[in-house]
């Protein structure tokens, strides 16, 4: 299954958006990032360390540039602002927020053009999200990990 259509989907999950939530905005994380790991995971793909690596440095960089300006933008227009009709100002968020999503898709396909082959048999999801956290510059507890973990599963 092509990453971009997993990730759609185990985002939707139950209680998904909320453990993400929590890594991204308590500890630094990139979901992406962190999806990648678990979708390739899923797949029986072996992220080693050089692809943890690359996938760390690209994530970080584009996450820079790009999609944390266009979130923080985004959560900007959340608050009125004097002047500006709701309407346009929201209309003007949900253009942001797709910006944002396109941002993390070419992310999310760039990474899925990182990872080796399908395996045979899926790997364990814990270890795969413990690994990618490890190589990530922003520390993320075990408990959090586990719980994402848990939902994907």
């Amino acid at each position: 299954m092509r990453f971009w259509t997993w990730a759609l989907e185990a985002y939707g999950r139950p209680g998904a958006a909320e453990a993400c939530l929590h890594l991204q905005d308590r500890h630094g994380q990139c979901i992406p990032y962190l999806l990648w790991a678990a979708w390739a995971a899923r797949e029986g793909r072996t992220l080693d360390r050089a692809a943890l690596g690359a996938g760390t440095e690209l994530s970080a960089r584009w996450e820079a540039s790009a999609i944390a300006p266009l979130r923080a933008a985004r959560r900007a227009m959340k608050t009125p602002v004097d002047g500006v009709a709701d309407a346009a100002r929201e209309a003007l968020r949900a253009e942001v927020k797709a910006l944002e999503l396109q941002a993390e898709q070419l992310l999310i396909e760039t990474l899925e053009a990182l990872a080796t082959e399908p395996g045979a048999s899926p790997l364990p999801l814990g270890p795969a999200l413990l690994d990618a956290a490890a190589a990530w510059p922003a520390e993320a507890p075990q408990t959090a990990l586990d719980r994402l973990a848990q939902t994907l599963s």
